[in-house]
């Protein structure tokens, strides 16, 4: 439920905000495989997407957002506002997703 209850706003329509948790985040580290790097730079040659970077940027997107909300709900938040994703190449083929936001609890207006 409470992956429901995310926002990138400050407010969440249709709840007020009865209290701040803090800062709220999940972070994962990935590198690309040899074999991943092979196969994008294949589909590099044709031009157009590269589904295998595009499925391995929004498999670590989808991990940092599940670790920040299990983040929350050990807070004890029921939401989470003013969401945000950053990544840093940590080094040559490796790159860090965070995602992060504010832990509150909310209550229906």
């Amino acid at each position: 439920m409470l992956a429901s209850r995310v926002t990138m706003a400050p407010t969440l329509d249709g709840f007020q905000i009865e209290e701040t948790l803090g800062v709220v985040r999940g972070i994962v580290v990935r590198s690309r495989s040899v074999f991943g790097t092979i196969g994008a730079a294949f589909q590099t040659l044709r031009g157009g997407n590269i589904s295998l970077m595009t499925d391995l940027c929004e498999r670590t997107r989808a991990d940092a957002f599940a670790q920040m909300i299990e983040h929350a709900e050990v807070l004890g938040a029921n939401a989470v506002t003013c969401v945000r994703y950053d990544a840093t190449e940590v080094m040559q083929g490796v790159s860090e997703v965070l995602c992060y936001g504010t832990a509150v609890r909310v209550r229906p207006l």
